[in-house]
């Protein structure tokens, strides 16, 4: 499978259908992905291994393995590594469309706005 190198880590698409999307994310250690929103899709995810910050609209959520977090379609959200070593997360991304360009960006730590 292919993987999509990013400036906070990578992810691999593990399955892309009509109705929903699913990826495999890693963050590397002290970096977070942008601050973010989409209209077209929610997400859950489900951390695999490592420690993490999740921004989720107004909220800080500390998150590590086995634990899990839905973002509501349009909420502002981001995932920040906390921890050594890196964060691991599985993203099931469910709605009308799930490319890359459904991404609203409102902070990014690599000019990407």
């Amino acid at each position: 499978m292919h993987e999509e190198i990013r400036p906070w880590g990578r992810y691999r698409v593990l399955s892309d259908e009509a109705d929903h999307k699913v990826k495999m994310i890693v963050v590397s250690e002290g970096k977070r992905l942008s601050l973010q929103r989409h209209r077209k899709r929610s997400e859950h995810w489900y951390i695999i291994r490592g420690n993490a910050l999740v921004t989720l609209n107004n909220h800080s959520i500390k998150m590590s393995q086995g634990q899990s977090v839905d973002i509501p379609q349009s909420s502002i959200h981001r995932i920040e590594n906390t921890g050594a070593g890196d964060v691991v997360f599985i993203e099931v991304q469910t709605g009308v469309y799930f490319g890359e360009d459904d991404i609203e960006r409102f902070a990014d730590d690599y000019g990407r706005l």
